[in-house]
């Protein structure tokens, strides 16, 4: 039965309900409008009076009612999270609880505003400890914003449950939205506002009271910027004065740092400030992992040494180390320098705004006047009330008697008060004071202390209402109080604001420290550096198994790489780049340097000192394109990857590199062991992603092995497929032209030829210092003396066998430079002067094309060179004017007929083939 009347009951509930229809989006704006509503004023947004968030607020005055104040012993945090919680915010105690932390860490707050007993966190980001282990109380400074609260100077409302009030705002003795600054992201809106220090808040407002035409300028005379509780530098003022003049701004601040002496030549960076909000121990792993990846290789060492004498942060330096460098870096890396932007929200007049500065002070000023003349107006309604109490008092002594008599004779309290009333003509408020009053009060004495207390009420009220009547009295009082608060509160500024950019233009290479080293690059790819000092204490250099050594030289750490690969690309490596190992390690794989290809292999290796050098250098390829380019070209400044060298087509590879100062002569060789002399004029100078011209017309299944710069002063070495060096004379070499057949350096057999592996050049000083020559073979490394080479020891030039039977595959040889640079060459014995034939010298004089030609290679001759050059010129009369088919034998006849008579210069006496 009683189960069908709660159904029957339900039922009529629900005929009852009443429906209303709605659109989705109105419904879902209306209650996230009063949600947001309700987030912006009551949760996140500060106010922009007393500058606190309703939980701070309300914290504070829960903690005035429990008369936890500066002056009484600490409480449990916990007690104080509770009551707060239970009367006046019920969101939770972990809101309240982080609030009241955050109030008393002295590197958030200007002024704190709790003085806590306990772990309440710290600047590297440790959170506090449980509310049930810290104590707490109320500082001076928050007395300050609490005080006259019970005054009636500002509004109360009832709390969330009607049982108890709280106010809507502090009075606030100074500028705590300034003084403090505030953070807090609600819906659509986010406010972030620096703190400052709280004297020169103060004197701005007061300067504000004296000025109200005060411009920003006049403000950043008293007030130049931000003061954070951390510190630091702040770089350039027009930050500041955006922020100041709209509410919305960018300030720079940098870390305070001093310079340390560790030794002779050998300094330490001290961090002694670091930018507001900014946690230090993610600093410090931040600088010590750009140190680990190798960013600065100058740092030994990052320590925080923080301690009780205060934040310390060290660098330990190298020897040598640009420290200057070393600071930038890291301020444009870390958060030793960093941005903090203004965004100055507050809750103005129930709204939310963005203001500058001199709003916000205007606002306080406003909500100054209110308290002040709420609390005038209090403490005159009391002076009046008492005033009258005494004046009743001091009446009552001149009829002491009859006032007596007429007490006693009357029935009660009551009764007594109304014969008074009656009789003497006293207020209510008179005869009740009179009655209450002690016998011990009517001695002369106390007669003599009401006559004084009249005339001290008499003048307050005196200037009560003066002050409520004239708001310069008025104004007079809220800048005494606020300059009485400068003398109570001293802060001295702690941020440092310079003029200066913050602007950092930092080169990489100053962060490296000059220092010779040893620098080994392997043909597989794998590259190290060692100290000198490393390098000669070392006893073996490791390669892994089938590897060997392609480059080892000693270079500076501000020199670099250019390492050629047979792509037609050049790894741009600095020196520094390169990870320090031991020398007997393997060291690093070029992939984890630079993202190469599986397919790129080592082809050449140069070091650059300075890429500003005028140096040419020539590049040919398999397929007998060639090119030459500046040295300048090769300068970039990414090189996280390859970058082009030559463009090529895709069955074709680069295969030769060489660098010179001087270019005066190119020698190209091929795999059967020809080579071409010729010119270095006769290559045209391109940039690095232009492909190349004709070096060498290729026999079919020949290609070009590699291509040197050379003189003809200089010998060249020819390293052969069955281990043989052969040792010969530039000049032995005719000097011809680029894009011929090249002529036989080595007596072609048909079974088991000999194959060219490389070619290189060899100087006169590097033979007479005798260097070693660096045999590269498959699995190793072995030398040779440059003495041990002779001329013309056979045509094959001479066996190599290595004393280590595992070397069997030769590959590449090397010659390291020699200590005394080369005497250089005249380029006069490369001078074109000589004219082929006196009819010739009258027809067109353009030059020769020779792109295209096919000529056949000279044979070299027996014969002195005027033999020849009778020769020549017996050919040339017999011909006349019909020469061009003899020396362009591929072009057709009409075109034979346009080429008559041309102007022909010799290049030397052998420059042109057999014509027979």
């Amino acid at each position: 039965m009683a189960k069908s009347e709660s159904i029957k009951k339900k039922l009529d509930m629900f005929l009852k309900e009443q429906f209303q229809e709605t659109k989705l989006e109105d419904a879902l704006g209306d209650r996230f409008g009063r949600y947001s509503k309700y987030i912006i004023q009551e949760r996140a947004i500060p106010d922009v009076r007393d500058g606190l968030k309703p939980v701070q607020r309300r914290i504070l005055y829960g903690m005035f009612n429990m008369k936890v104040t500066s002056n009484q012993p600490y409480k449990k945090s916990a007690r104080i999270v509770g009551d707060v919680m239970g009367k006046y915010h019920p969101h939770g105690d972990s809101s309240i609880y982080e609030a009241l932390v955050r109030m008393s860490q002295s590197w958030k707050m200007g002024v704190t505003l709790i003085d806590m007993h306990g772990n309440n966190g710290s600047i590297d980001g440790d959170g506090p400890a449980a509310m049930r282990y810290t104590e707490t109380r109320l500082s001076k400074n928050a007395e300050y914003l609490l005080q006259d609260l019970d005054k009636n100077t500002v509004p109360f409302i009832p709390n969330f449950d009607d049982e108890e009030t709280e106010p809507t705002v502090l009075p606030a003795r100074f500028p705590n939205l300034l003084v403090n600054g505030a953070m807090g992201i609600s819906s659509g809106y986010a406010t972030y506002i620096p703190t400052h220090n709280i004297n020169e808040v103060i004197n701005a407002t007061i300067a504000r009271i004296n000025n109200p035409n005060m411009t920003v300028d006049d403000l950043l005379e008293i007030m130049p910027g931000p003061d954070f509780p951390t510190g630091g530098i702040i770089m350039g003022r027009d930050g500041i004065r955006e922020a100041f003049l709209t509410g919305a701004g960018s300030v720079v601040v940098r870390s305070k740092y001093e310079i340390e002496e560790m030794g002779p030549d050998q300094s330490r960076i001290v961090i002694t400030e670091i930018p507001y909000d900014t946690l230090k121990n993610k600093t410090v792993e931040r600088m010590e992992q750009l140190r680990l990846d190798g960013k600065v290789p100058d740092v030994i060492e990052t320590r925080d040494e923080s301690g009780r004498d205060g934040l310390r942060i060290a660098i330990d330096l190298k020897k040598g180390a640009n420290s200057d460098a070393i600071i930038n870096f890291f301020f444009k890396n870390t958060d030793l320098q960093c941005n903090i932007n203004y965004n100055m929200v507050s809750i103005c007049n129930r709204r939310p705004m963005r203001l500058g500065v001199l709003p916000i002070l205007d606002a306080y000023i406003d909500h100054q006047k209110e308290v002040i003349t709420n609390r005038t107006n209090y403490l005159l309604a009391k002076a009046e009330k008492r005033l009258h109490i005494v004046e009743g008092l001091i009446k009552m002594v001149d009829i002491l008697d009859e006032v007596i008599h007429t007490i006693r004779h009357s029935l009660n309290k009551a009764d007594s008060k109304a014969n008074l009333v009656k009789k003497f003509a006293f207020t209510e408020e008179q005869a009740e004071a009179i009655v209450t009053m002690q016998l011990y009060r009517l001695s002369n004495q106390d007669v003599e202390t009401l006559m004084e207390e009249r005339k001290t009420l008499t003048i307050s009220i005196e200037e009560y209402n003066k002050i409520l009547s004239s708001e310069k009295e008025l104004l007079k009082v809220i800048k005494k109080e606020l300059a009485d608060m400068n003398k109570a509160i001293s802060c001295p500024r702690r941020t440092e604001i310079k003029d200066e950019s913050a602007q950092i233009k930092l080169d990489e290479t100053d962060l490296v420290a000059k220092e010779q080293v040893m620098v080994c690059v392997s043909r597989e790819g794998y590259l190290k550096r060692a100290s000198l000092k490393a390098f000669n204490a070392a006893k073996s250099n490791g390669t892994k198994e089938n590897d060997s050594v392609l480059f080892l030289e000693e270079a500076n750490t501000l020199d670099t790489l250019l390492i050629f690969t047979n792509l037609g690309n050049f790894i741009y490596m600095p020196v520094y780049k390169i990870p320090e190992a031991k020398f007997k390690d393997v060291g690093t794989f070029i992939a984890s340097l630079c993202q190469t290809s599986a397919k790129e292999k080592f082809v050449h290796v140069f070091r650059i000192e300075s890429f500003d050098d005028p140096k040419q250098l020539v590049l040919v390829t398999k397929n007998g394109q060639i090119k030459q380019t500046v040295l300048s070209d090769f300068n970039v400044n990414r090189y996280t990857k390859p970058v082009r060298a030559m463009k090529m087509s895709d069955d074709d590879l680069l295969v030769g590199v060489d660098i010179i100062d001087d270019p005066l002569e190119i020698m190209v060789f091929t795999r059967n062991c020809e080579a071409l002399r010729f010119r270095a004029t006769d290559v045209n100078l391109y940039g690095t992603n232009a492909g190349g011209t004709k070096a060498i017309n290729l026999k079919p299944g020949d290609e070009v092995i590699n291509a040197i710069y050379c003189n003809k002063n200089d010998d060249f070495l020819l390293l052969t497929s069955r281990n043989t060096i052969k040792r010969m004379k530039v000049t032995d070499v005719l000097l011809t032209r680029r894009a011929r057949s090249g002529s036989a350096q080595i007596k072609k057999l048909k079974s088991n030829p000999y194959l060219l592996l490389d070619a290189m050049k060899m100087t006169p000083n590097q033979y007479k210092e005798n260097l070693p020559i660096i045999l590269i073979y498959k699995n190793g490394n072995d030398t040779i003396d440059a003495f041990s080479l002779k001329y013309n020891v056979s045509d094959a030039g001479k066996t190599i066998t290595s004393e280590n039977p595992e070397f069997k595959d030769l590959i590449w040889f090397m010659l390291p430079k020699p200590e005394k640079p080369d005497a250089k060459v005249s380029p006069e014995y490369l001078q074109e002067d000589t004219i082929f034939s006196p009819s010739m010298q009258a027809s067109n004089p353009a030059p020769i094309t020779y792109d295209d030609e096919e000529d056949k290679s000279i044979k070299a001759a027996k014969t002195t060179n005027q033999d020849l050059l009778n020769d020549l010129d017996a050919i040339l009369a017999h011909h006349g004017n019909k020469t061009s088919d003899a020396f362009s034998p591929t072009v057709d006849s009409k075109d034979n007929e346009k080429k008559q008579d041309i102007k022909f210069k010799k290049i030397s006496l052998f420059d042109d083939e057999d014509i027979n």
